[in-house]
């Protein structure tokens, strides 16, 4: 016969109420009988009925996740701070994919009409306006990771100045005919802005000391590895090409690289490249790059979410989480530099 809550009630020598309070992540319960009501749990292979639990709450135990390309590195290991952070508490996960416009609206609207979450996580896009206006009419407390935006709590990346911190790496190798390629920025529809910031910071740092924006050296393109190869070798063409190329991701990063390979041009005797994110691979490809703190993104978005929901504030919080350049085999000074030992 199964376990009810009051067998565990009485395993752990508390009332029903404790119990309900340590499966509905409240607070109010010190860690000592916390730990005696989960171990009563355990012991007695207790399982709760969710579904009866969720309409005493008037709740859905579930936290909403709106991501888009939720295939790419740096995506996914948002998604696992996520996960890690929601593995402990009453909450199931429900991820929401976006790839077009279409699909954006659709999910947005249906979140707002049939109320499936009680928390939302927006990660990489910055809801506009009308979105926010009406995630707010509906109660439904949101979270931003990854986007800056002005109407909900946010935990973001100073992309600006990683974008400055890659260039200034490279101009500190002594390059002065820098490259950037990046995901198109400027008609983003899904509303993203980090590697618009990325550049923002490339061109501040160029400024900085005089170096003119060259046009011929900037490029954008679809995301994909593929597709910065392409545009790597149109770098590669002009009659005075870049020493340097920063990508706004290590995937476009490795584009870089392969088509440098194809021209036969060594890394980074020929061609120095640095790129962003600092994904799993790039430690194996030896890839300098810019490290953001993909995993703890998640971790410190998902927790603002679930202390915003256990407080009820409506105080706009903005954490904005740190970059560091690791250097690794990509990047050297330009071939014709002549440096002293």
């Amino acid at each position: 016969m199964a376990s009810t809550i009051k067998d565990v009630a009485k395993y752990a020598g508390v009332g029903v109420g404790t119990v309900s309070r340590v499966l509905n992540g409240s607070s109010l319960v010190s860690n000592e009988t916390r730990e005696k009501v989960r171990t009563a749990i355990r012991d007695l292979d207790y399982v709760p009925n969710t579904f009866a639990r969720r309409l005493s709450l008037g709740k859905t135990l579930t936290i909403g996740v709106i991501a888009p390309w939720f295939t790419r590195p740096s995506v996914v290991e948002r998604l696992r701070g996520i996960e890690q952070v929601l593995a402990d508490t009453q909450y199931d996960l429900n991820i929401f994919n976006i790839e077009t416009i279409e699909r954006r609206k659709r999910c947005f609207a249906d979140i707002v009409r049939y109320g499936k979450v009680d928390g939302l996580l927006v990660v990489s896009i910055i809801p506009n306006e009308e979105e926010a206006k009406k995630l707010k009419e509906a109660n439904i407390t949101t979270v931003q990771i990854d986007a800056r935006g002005y109407f909900f709590s946010q935990v973001a990346i100073d992309d600006i100045n990683g974008g400055m911190d890659a260039t200034n790496h490279l101009i500190a190798k002594g390059h002065k005919n820098i490259g950037f390629i990046s995901d198109y920025f400027s008609s983003n529809s899904l509303g993203n802005n980090s590697q618009e910031h990325r550049f923002i910071g490339y061109k501040q740092a160029l400024e900085a000391i005089g170096l003119p924006i060259r046009s011929e050296y900037i490029r954008q393109c679809p995301h994909s590895r593929e597709m910065a190869r392409q545009n790597a070798h149109e770098f590669f063409a002009l009659p005075d090409p870049p020493t340097a190329v920063f990508a706004a991701s290590d995937t476009q990063a490795f584009g870089v690289m392969e088509a440098a390979q194809e021209r036969g041009l060594q890394i980074p005797k020929d061609l120095s490249v640095i790129g962003y994110d600092d994904i799993e691979i790039s430690a194996y490809l030896n890839l300098t790059t810019i490290r953001q703190p993909l995993l703890e993104t998640g971790i410190q978005g998902t927790e603002l979410l679930l202390r915003i929901l256990a407080s009820g504030s409506d105080v706009i919080e903005k954490i904005i989480l740190p970059t560091d350049v690791i250097e690794r085999g990509t990047t050297g000074p330009p071939r014709n530099l002549n440096i002293e030992n």
